[in-house]
């Protein structure tokens, strides 16, 4: 999938074997949450290792088809995204970037070309957030995505193109 031409330097690429130890890294990076745990650094670490493998399988269990890119600025990696090319719907499975990489833009303009994708294949665009991030609510919300339906704990979000 490619990216429109971008002053910011922003690209995507398929991931790589090779990308193993930036996937891992980033993944590290997002699990603050895991770190406020009374436990002792080492166990935290080795449980938010278990997280990200667990993660890795799940999404090939449930996703056999997906693709996985590494969201790259001026050559350098600082995301990722997975998406899916169903037959009814592009999945966007997860976007995640680096701490440094984040609140720039570059997440919106991801989103964007998934929604260009999308409306390509003429389908409509979903992803699943969690109903305790108002933040990430908001950030779809702005790019048109809108309510399909709730669980106890996460909202399936949609965008359809030509806003129908």
């Amino acid at each position: 999938m490619a990216l429109a031409p971008s002053p910011s330097g922003l690209n995507l690429r398929p991931q790589r074997d090779n990308d193993a130890t930036f996937l891992a890294g980033l993944y590290h990076s997002l699990r603050d949450d895991l770190r406020l745990l009374d436990a002792e650094r080492d166990f935290v670490e080795e449980l938010i290792e278990m997280q990200f493998r667990a993660q890795r399988e799940g999404y090939g269990q449930q996703f056999p088809n997906a693709m996985y890119f590494i969201i790259e600025i001026h050559s350098q990696a600082v995301g990722r995204v997975a998406v899916d090319f169903g037959h009814n719907e592009v999945r966007l499975i997860d976007l995640a970037l680096l701490p440094a990489a984040r609140n720039r833009g570059h997440g919106r303009a991801v989103i964007r070309a998934l929604q260009q994708a999308a409306g390509q294949a003429h389908a409509p665009l979903t992803l699943v957030a969690a109903l305790d991030n108002p933040g990430a609510l908001a950030f779809y919300a702005k790019l048109g995505f809108g309510l399909a339906r709730t669980s106890d704990s996460h909202a399936l979000l949609v965008w359809y193109p030509g806003g129908a």
